[in-house]
């Protein structure tokens, strides 16, 4: 089983430059796991015949948005976060908008395995959104994951827009405490990791110089000047099955690259 992780930047977008029917031909993931769709499903124009499609998508137009397209019928498929959880975290009190009406989880009962798309909020420049992170989103995010995981193994995957550690950018120096990269982000993953969630590209590549998103001034992808922000956890029962974890700068589209790992 291969599955394929991409914010995309707008799916109708990268439709219409005609990369994304070719990519899921060449790559052919079973399980294509999509962030920042930016669109309604009725607002899609691609046609994928060989797979089921299941989005959740922002109240608000051209915003946010995330969809698993999948080659086997889940057995469920979950939007959002459970009411308990947002309820617990206090999470539609949010001033900048309920998370779940941002279009920001989906989780999909696959086989033997739940395969979760995330699209985790973005501090903003002026870090208002980092009590949201720190406080609300990263512990419900853990807590859900960890219910999901007490049911059957979970791989969770998206743009969680954070470097983790100073390996996962090319200037940790220069973004010390700037969005991405705050203490308060980084704590977040760190919690992932330390609940038993593997990092699954670690599992086969340390060091830096691997990222998945680049910013569009000063031919910073050419260059490779980037984060990697974009993510594979797993459960540690199914993360012994991870026979290759990638990367895939060379598929653009988007300023973000896929990432993809093989089962």
């Amino acid at each position: 089983m291969r599955i394929i992780s991409w914010n995309v930047n707008g799916i109708r977008a990268v439709h219409k430059k005609g990369l994304l029917l070719p990519f899921l031909k060449k790559y052919k993931p079973d399980v294509f796991c999509i962030q920042e769709t930016k669109a309604q499903e009725h607002q899609s124009e691609v046609d994928l015949p060989d797979y089921e499609e299941y989005w959740c998508s922002a109240e608000k137009k051209g915003y946010s948005g995330v969809a698993i397209f999948t080659k086997t019928t889940p057995h469920d498929v979950r939007f959002g976060f459970p009411e308990d959880i947002t309820e617990k975290y206090g999470m539609e009190k949010d001033p900048y908008g309920d998370p779940n009406k941002e279009g920001r989880v989906i989780a999909a009962d696959i086989g033997d395995i739940f395969v979760v798309s995330v699209y985790t909020p973005n501090a903003k420049d002026d870090l208002s959104r980092v009590p949201l992170r720190h406080k609300q989103w990263d512990p419900a995010f853990l807590e859900y994951m960890k219910q999901l995981e007490e049911e059957k193994p979970v791989i969770f995957c998206g743009d969680l827009n954070v470097a983790h550690t100073s390996d996962d950018l090319a200037r940790p120096k220069e973004n010390e405490g700037k969005k991405g990269y705050t203490l308060e982000e980084r704590e977040g993953i760190q919690a992932y990791v330390d609940s038993g969630f593997v990092d699954t590209l670690r599992l086969f590549s340390k060091g830096n110089g691997f990222y998945t998103w680049w910013s569009h001034f000063g031919g910073a992808r050419e260059r490779n000047v980037g984060w990697r922000i974009d993510y594979i956890f797993a459960s540690k029962k199914i993360a012994v099955k991870v026979k290759k974890a990638e990367i895939h700068p060379e598929v653009y589209g988007s300023d973000h690259c896929p990432v993809s790992i093989t089962l």
